[in-house]
């Protein structure tokens, strides 16, 4: 029986004065640990788990050849450039949503015209969203796909509106022609739920645009990605083999690994407990190397979570899991609500400031 080993920081703490030697900064950014995790995953099951502290932590990874994981735990993430605008990646950023669909689940398509889009990535850019993502097809579960002409319609006067300003614009698409109207219009970032899955142009169009890509892991289509979901390992570590795939593959495409970031697909393909075991072992992901990113925001498990709350009344739960997210190093948290998320956000640092701040 094959085995794998997975190693995951833990014992995480608000300061490192007084630890030398003891603690390790996560990924160059604000969050450090004491400890890690390691995780043996046999038979489709964890077959047994070590817990290591730092001072060891380095020579137990390299017996479980997890050597190269160890060195990605403690590598500090390179800022993206978007256009003019550089975003670094040593504290948690937000990243806007702005949905230019007629049916998407979380805003019921109020911001459906493009003008009306506009307008709210602005009011994002200026409540303090490093960066604002424009999506005109819905992914939702059970959402049809959209012809890539109605999609650039919807999508390129938005990122051309925002990108005038001076603002990094991201474009949500799997299609290569609507990534190429995108960047010409003035995108410098594309996220791809499907991973360059989707259409076999699009990894090309990256690679030569040399702009940011966000792989984002998923089970299915979002036509039948919640048709029942299931995994033969945990999915932590399921999401984590199958997102250093699909980074070798867009390394072999010519995309630079610098420019990777990767998400595990918070609700595309998991059920609520899936969801759940993802959040509580988001740190795992840091040792692929890249930078993370976590859209949770407005998401069905909220809902299931708290008394079926509608879409329009999951801030506080959305909140809840940016902070998860920004507990474990996370860089990029996709959201909804950027003026609440920010403030949350700068709370968190105040926090980790004072416990900085040595005397």
């Amino acid at each position: 029986m094959s085995e794998r080993h997975y190693l995951r920081p833990v014992g995480f703490v608000d300061a490192p004065f007084g630890l030398d030697g003891k603690v390790a900064r996560l990924a160059g950014g604000l969050v450090w640990f004491s400890a890690v995790e390691i995780a043996t995953v046999a038979g489709g099951r964890v077959a047994g788990l070590e817990l290591v502290p730092i001072p060891d932590a380095e020579a137990a990874a390299e017996r479980r050849g997890l050597a190269q994981a160890w060195r990605n735990l403690l590598a500090a993430r390179p800022p993206l450039t978007l256009g003019e605008r550089v975003v670094r990646l040593d504290q948690p950023q937000t990243v806007g949503i702005v949905n230019a669909t007629p049916d998407s689940f979380s805003d019921g398509g109020r911001f459906a015209g493009a003008g009306t889009a506009a307008e709210a990535g602005h009011r994002m850019c200026a409540a303090g969203a490093a960066i604002v993502e424009v999506g005109g097809e819905s992914t939702r579960p059970g959402a049809k796909p959209v012809w890539e002409g109605d999609e650039v319609e919807r999508v390129a006067p938005v990122i051309a509106s925002l990108a005038a300003s001076g603002n990094a614009v991201a474009v949500d698409t799997r299609k290569a022609a609507v990534m190429e109207a995108a960047l010409a219009a003035g995108a410098a970032m594309v996220n791809d739920v499907s991973a360059l899955t989707f259409d076999e142009r699009a990894a090309g169009v990256v690679a030569k645009a040399g702009c940011p890509i966000v792989l984002m892991h998923h089970l299915g289509t979002p036509e039948t990605m919640q048709a029942a979901p299931a995994y033969d390992q945990p999915v932590l570590f399921a999401v984590y083999d199958w997102l250093a795939e699909r980074i070798a593959a867009a390394e072999a495409a010519g995309i630079a690994r610098a420019r990777i970031v990767v998400d595990p697909g918070i609700g595309f393909g998991k059920t609520v407990q899936h969801n759940l075991q993802l959040l509580n072992g988001l740190a795992l992901l840091h040792g692929l190397g890249c930078p993370l990113m976590l859209g949770a925001s407005r998401k069905r498990m909220i809902g299931a979570l708290s008394g079926e709350a509608a879409p329009d009344e999951r801030l506080a739960g959305s909140i809840a899991l940016a902070m998860k997210g920004a507990e474990q190093g996370v860089q990029l948290l996709r959201v909804h609500d950027v003026p609440e998320t920010v403030q949350a956000l700068r709370v968190w640092r105040g926090l980790r400031d004072a416990a900085l701040a040595p005397g």
